[in-house]
């Protein structure tokens, strides 16, 4: 049985060992980090083509279960009015809820996951194959290795060290919880994305009541991101506090569960893959979280490049077949998201009337249908 060497417990590491597992290889999941709940603060929302690929590796009922639904956004501008309505189809959730959900079906489909494992280095095994190695001075030899260790992949300079780095965005990135009692309110599954003076707000009331809710805030890029709950909410009330919106308020009721950072993304990695190495999600290609489609554009990545090693008989054949597959749809979401973080800062106001995209929806795996090898679509 081929074995995977994957470096990364994120959603793009677990979902890939779950989608390897599914297609018959062996998976270990080495995570840098000693817990699974890493940005225990943030949440996300997985769109209708990730519930999609969870659908198609079996995963999408557990994540439902732990999750709310996401219908529909109104979008409002600094004044309060109303822009417009868009419906979405996703389900909304906290980062570390999600980790968990997903570590556990690793292990409850016969995958191996260990934590405080951070990479220092991978090269070609003598007979053939990967070899990895570890701060703590452990090995890991496998036939293959898959880096889904995220933005700041060590794994993307082993395979490539001309890669490009993560491109600041221009933005600071907040995301907290207000009470159940707090200030405003949505309909179920709703989330209500407001076109600030200075900074763009969105949140949704999940049904408890609590509000969760992000900001978007225009500054430099921060050398130390290590401030606290009350830091990041004094300087979100700053820049809201001029809009005719309950925006700043949410944030002032806020509890100490707020978490923020720096605003990245990679326009476009030239190299996804090298020998017995490859890329997923965002160590290959990473998009500002500005369209809402990062996690499900992991999952599709975890579920394709399962798929191309199924079904086709090398390992360099499948990770061609994989990027071929993958690399236009993401470059291009990629793009379409730096530009919608664009239209929600002050320099891109007289765009803001402007609905957001959706994102490249409508994007379906069917699990059964064999993937043919690049050469063969080229007539090679």
């Amino acid at each position: 049985m081929m074995r995977a060497l994957i470096i990364g417990g994120g959603i793009a590491g677990a979902a890939t060992a779950i989608a390897l597992r599914k297609a018959g290889l062996d998976a270990a999941v080495y995570e840098a980090y000693p817990t699974g709940a890493d940005d225990v603060g943030a949440f996300l929302t997985i769109m209708d083509n990730g519930m999609d690929a969870l659908r198609a590796i079996d995963a999408d009922e557990l994540v439902r279960a732990g999750s709310y639904a996401a219908t529909g956004v109104e979008l409002f501008n600094d004044s309060g009015s109303h822009l417009g309505h868009q419906d979405v189809d996703g389900r909304t959730l906290r980062r570390a809820t999600l980790y968990r959900l997903l570590h556990d079906e690793v292990t409850a489909r016969g995958g191996r996951l260990e934590h405080g494992k951070k990479l220092v280095g991978a090269r070609p095994a003598p007979g053939g194959g990967v070899v990895a190695s570890f701060a703590d001075g452990s090995h890991a030899e496998g036939d293959l290795l898959i880096g889904a260790d995220g933005l700041h992949s060590a794994i993307r300079s082993v395979i490539d060290p001309g890669a490009p780095r993560p491109r600041y965005t221009g933005v600071h990135i907040v995301y907290g919880y207000s009470p159940c009692d707090g200030p405003a309110r949505t309909e179920p599954g709703a989330y209500h994305m407001i076109f600030g003076k200075q900074a763009f707000f969105g949140y949704t009331t999940v049904p408890d009541g609590q509000t969760w809710w992000f900001a978007r805030l225009p500054g430099a890029e921060l050398t130390d991101t290590e401030r606290t709950p009350d830091q990041w909410k004094q300087q979100a009330i700053e820049c809201l506090a001029d809009d005719d919106t309950p925006a700043a308020e949410i944030v002032r009721t806020a509890g100490d569960d707020v978490v923020g950072g720096n605003g990245y993304d990679i326009p476009a990695t030239p190299r996804w893959h090298r020998a017995s190495m490859v890329l997923v999600g965002d160590a290959a290609h990473a998009a500002s979280p500005a369209a809402g489609q990062g996690a499900s554009m992991a999952l599709e990545d975890s579920v394709v490049l399962a798929k191309c090693l199924r079904d086709l008989p090398e390992v360099e054949s499948a990770f061609r077949a994989y990027e071929r597959l993958r690399r236009e749809r993401t470059e291009r979401l990629v793009a379409a998201s730096a530009r919608q973080t664009d239209d929600a800062t002050p320099s891109g106001r007289d765009r803001r009337r402007r609905e957001p995209a959706a994102g490249p929806a409508e994007y379906r795996i069917d699990w059964d249908t064999p993937v043919r090898p690049a050469e063969t679509l080229h007539g090679r």
